[in-house]
């Protein structure tokens, strides 16, 4: 019984609540359709209801045909955990600071390994931020009181 109470704290000791999340950028097609939804009410008042859904039809497929900007420099803060893709290359980082258009940063793993890229390198569909998740907290706390029922369980038996 030792043994399997040891392997469930050793196993806790390993599970990290922390992952590395992809933040989506906020759709700009969703916002502009809700505007257009309140613009276009207000105009089918005022004119007939053709004229609206041609105005509609004409701005969403602007609003879809334009790719939202992405700026790497507004990801990547300072002082903040990253998993960053450069050149088919997975890095863990912490970011120090940006030197013009190059960013400085340190790994995870070794502080004293300094990388040096371009904005230009970085993919930035894929730039990750370390947070904090809530479903794997749950599943270890549910996994610890679980632990403790099955030890205070077996002493009493």
């Amino acid at each position: 019984m030792r043994k399997n109470f040891y392997l469930i704290i050793v196993s806790l000791c390993l599970v990290s609540c922390y992952t590395y999340q992809v933040k989506k950028p906020l759709d700009a097609t969703a916002i502009d359709n809700k505007q257009d939804s309140k613009r276009s009410a207000e105009l089918a008042k005022e004119s007939s209801i053709q004229m609206n859904s041609e105005k509609a039809k004409s701005q969403s497929l602007n609003s879809q045909q334009t790719p939202i900007p992405i700026n790497v420099q507004e990801k990547l803060a300072p002082n903040k955990n990253f998993k960053i893709d450069v050149d088919g290359k997975s890095y863990k980082i912490i970011v120090d600071r940006w030197e013009s258009d190059s960013l400085v940063a340190h790994s995870v793993s070794n502080p004293k390994v300094i990388f040096k890229f371009h904005k230009n390198q970085i993919n930035s569909e894929k730039i990750a931020e370390k947070q904090f998740s809530k479903p794997i907290a749950d599943i270890i706390t549910i996994a610890a009181y679980a632990g403790i029922g099955v030890g205070i369980w077996s002493l009493l038996k």
